[in-house]
């Protein structure tokens, strides 16, 4: 980080699909991020390999390599997810492994993490959120349990719906504001 009076926060989108609502709303906390903090959403996540140990290591691809960059200058972590067949989308999961590596030293470790979304389930993706948040917690992040937003997409326009953005950008302030050194306590 460059500026110290910026909160840098890099966004983990797990789904692909050019329309995507998670991707809306990625944007859109970026757009209405308060002063101080910078959204950088990280694209290029479909070009980055399967997780294969074999393929790590000095010579890691260039698109992991990036990856792992990118979360290692930022300050915090938000995955911004859809749930795909009750789970995280594979595409996000990989990530994860490619920003756990190496065990105990990755990009991820001791980063405050957030995990939102929605799907349009009357569960808004709790159930992929819940897994990303225990796998992000096992690559070593320190998961703000208050960020996650499940956010049902069935009757309601997340992008549009005042309560609803009210709701995401408060869970942005919550990431932004979390202090690691009082979860230590």
């Amino acid at each position: 980080m460059t500026d110290t009076n910026t909160t840098r926060v890099a966004v983990l989108v797990g789904s692909l699909r050019a329309d995507s609502l998670n991707r809306k709303l990625a944007e859109l906390l970026r757009d209405e991020a308060p002063a101080g903090v910078t959204l950088d959403i990280i694209d290029g996540l479909g070009e980055v390999p399967f997780y294969n140990e074999d393929l790590d290591g000095e010579s890691a691809p260039a698109a992991a390599v990036a990856l792992r960059e990118r979360v290692a200058a930022a300050d915090r972590v938000l995955a911004v997810t859809p749930e795909y067949n009750g789970t995280m989308p594979a595409v996000l999961n990989n990530a994860i492994d490619w920003i756990s590596r190496p065990y105990g030293a990755g990009a991820v470790v001791g980063k405050p993490f957030g995990v939102i979304g929605a799907t349009p389930t009357p569960y808004g993706g709790k159930w992929a959120h819940g897994d990303t948040a225990r796998s992000a917690g096992i690559a070593g992040a320190i998961v703000v349990e208050d960020v996650t937003v499940s956010q049902p997409a069935v009757d309601v326009d997340p992008t549009t719906d005042p309560d609803v953005r009210a709701k995401l950008l408060a869970a942005l302030g919550t990431l932004v504001d979390f202090a690691p050194e009082a979860s230590a306590a």
